[in-house]
């Protein structure tokens, strides 16, 4: 009897993620930009890449939630292996001074047919 073995090296594919951050309002200025950049060395540690960010400012909640009225939101858009995305969010959970966040898988090539698509409408 003859066995044949296939070694198949799982390829990980990148997806792109969309992800919300939301810091502590009691964060200054550079606790902010600090906590952020932390975020941003987990994300590289995992093997991701940052595509942008945007600060959209502190923003109050609808209501209080573990003893904050408000939050600093931060949205990140970036690549990082399927297969890591768990042990993101448990990395953000342990060491980092994330309070809440929110992550959603996009198609890059169907937002740029619909940002091109508002543009020309």
């Amino acid at each position: 009897m003859h066995v044949r073995r296939c070694s198949r090296r799982r390829k990980t594919l990148s997806k792109v993620y969309e992800g919300l951050f939301i810091f502590p309002e009691a964060l200054d200025e550079e606790g902010l930009d600090q906590a952020i950049e932390l975020v941003k060395e987990e994300l590289v540690k995992l093997g991701g890449s940052l595509d942008s960010s945007v600060r959209m400012g502190k923003k109050q909640f609808a209501r209080m939630m573990d003893k904050q009225k408000s939050g600093y939101y931060v949205v990140l858009v970036f690549s990082l292996g399927a297969d890591q995305m768990d042990t993101f969010k448990a990395r953000l959970k342990l060491g980092t001074n994330v309070f809440r966040h929110q992550f959603r898988s996009i198609d890059p090539v169907a937002d740029v047919v619909v940002a091109e698509a508002s543009d020309e409408g």
